[in-house]
């Protein structure tokens, strides 16, 4: 693209053989003392006059958030990650499980003294200039946008990164103003405009720089926001130039604004499943079942064919003791993924509690062939021998179960349970004291260890046994 050989600005494309620029032959017409009308853009170093500036008040937000996060800390001036939480960062297992206002809320949040000051003086400088460039509303507009679009390219490429700073919105700026100098008119020559130019690049350029060989700096909001910023400022120079709030900017701002919001449903297809998953599960465990599983549901709707979504539902029905439609989740994750031994296990374990016992039987056998290590598959197996009243067979995949697994909860005192079902209440009453020792006390072993006990003739252990027995179960 050619370049005029007066003032230096860019010259449209596919103008060939032209030389000067629309705006230099205009200004030479206007210098004969012909009556022409010139558009003038207004120069970016030249500030407007206004009572208080929007850049004032951004900086002024962001300082008002850092004393009150000062005095949530007792003073100290380096923040916590529990404190950056609670005035809202943005961290992906939060804002991509319901929290959307922390991409916003984030922006005028601060790790320390030294990172507020350096983003407050960056903004001073590059705000003044973008904000005389562009008037209050794009401005407030460009800032918004791009530290969106910051945010989310930071819980997209680090979920599990908590990201706090203005510094999204400030390289969104910083493209905005780069793009525009490079394609804009401006009614300066190509000489100052190409310092400012060079600076900006410099400041751009170096700060990635630094963000990849220093450790803590979210380098990916800040290409978020530098990449979203380029656009914003190309499409602004190209389509809407004018100074004025005009359909055209708006409608520019808006469709960047759009695309913005798209790429956020994109990141939470990508990335937010497990997080809003283990939301759900909070949800539930703090007694609101119901609003977990039409979270889950809606999950599913979304992403039908996903593994995670249909195993993390059963599990849900499961714990609320629905075992049909327990088994119509886990049932369809077998289904995707045949070789997920935890899914056959988890159906085994749901055809157990239906009392489906042949079916139990298949599955748990099943889970064995594919993967014979796992400890939970011959425990299930074991239960669905003991329910089908072969307490000998069960006795052997408990031990298999124990060996592959010495901590597998519950294991020793079914193990136990088998051997006083075959009368052998010396090794039911070892099996129930290491179930102890594992798990601690609990009515219903201390209430098999009186059983033993009494079987074997042991009245004073039996009594002990029954006595704590109650106690524990009074406690419950």
């Amino acid at each position: 693209m050619a370049n005029c050989i007066q003032c230096g600005r860019k010259l449209p494309p596919l103008t060939f053989g032209r030389k000067i620029c629309q705006w230099c032959v205009q200004h030479e017409r206007a210098q004969r003392g012909e009556e022409v009308e010139q558009r003038v853009m207004p120069a970016p170093w030249v500030r407007r006059e206004s009572s208080i500036s929007l850049t004032k008040l951004l900086f002024g937000a962001n300082v008002a958030v850092f004393i009150a996060m000062v005095f949530a800390s007792d003073a100290s001036m380096e923040f916590t990650g529990q404190v950056m939480l609670h005035f809202g960062a943005n961290f992906g297992p939060l804002t991509l499980s319901g929290d959307w206002w922390r991409l916003v809320t984030y922006m005028f949040l601060h790790g320390g003294i030294f990172h507020i000051a350096m983003n407050m003086w960056c903004l001073w400088n590059i705000g003044t200039l973008c904000e005389s460039l562009y008037g209050r509303f794009t401005y407030a507009a460009i800032y918004l946008i791009t530290g969106i679009a910051g945010g989310l390219a930071s819980v997209g490429w680090n979920p599990g990164v908590l990201s706090v700073g203005a510094s999204g919105a400030l390289f969104g700026l910083t493209g905005a103003l780069i793009a525009s100098f490079y394609l804009g008119s401006f009614s300066l020559s190509g000489i100052p405009i190409k310092s400012v130019l060079s600076s900006l690049l410099f400041f751009a350029g170096f700060s990635l720089f630094l963000g990849k060989i220093v450790p803590g700096i979210d380098n990916a909001c800040h290409i978020g926001g530098l990449i979203s910023g380029l656009i914003l400022g190309a499409l602004i120079a190209r389509l809407a130039p004018d100074h004025d709030n005009s359909p055209s900017r708006i409608a520019v701002l808006a469709v960047v604004a759009l695309a913005v919001t798209g790429s956020a449903f994109a990141v939470r297809q990508w990335r937010g499943t497990p997080y809003r998953m283990a939301r759900e599960f909070e949800s539930m465990s703090q007694g609101n079942p119901d609003r977990a599983i039409a979270k889950l549901e809606a999950i599913a709707r979304q992403q039908p064919n996903s593994v995670d979504i249909h195993f993390a539902l059963g599990r849900t029905y499961f714990g609320l003791g629905q075992y049909p439609q327990a088994e119509t989740e886990f049932k369809r994750v077998v289904l995707l993924q045949p070789q997920n031994t935890d899914a056959r296990v988890a159906l085994g374990m749901t055809y157990l509690n239906e009392t489906h016992l042949d079916d139990a039987n298949n599955t748990f056998s099943q889970a064995v062939a594919q993967n014979a290590t796992d400890a939970d598959a011959h425990y299930g197996l074991g239960l669905t021998h003991a329910a089908q009243e072969n307490p000998q067979a069960a006795i052997e995949e408990y031990k298999k179960a124990i060996q592959l697994d010495p901590k597998i909860t519950g294991a020793e005192y079914e193990l136990g349970r088998s051997y006083a079902k075959l009368k052998n209440y010396d090794d039911a009453i070892a099996a129930y004291l290491k179930e102890k020792e594992h798990t601690g006390d609990d009515p219903d072993l201390e209430a098999a260890l009186a059983d033993a006990y009494t079987a074997k003739g042991m009245t004073k252990e039996a009594q002990q046994s029954r006595s704590q027995a109650e106690e524990l179960q009074r406690k419950k």
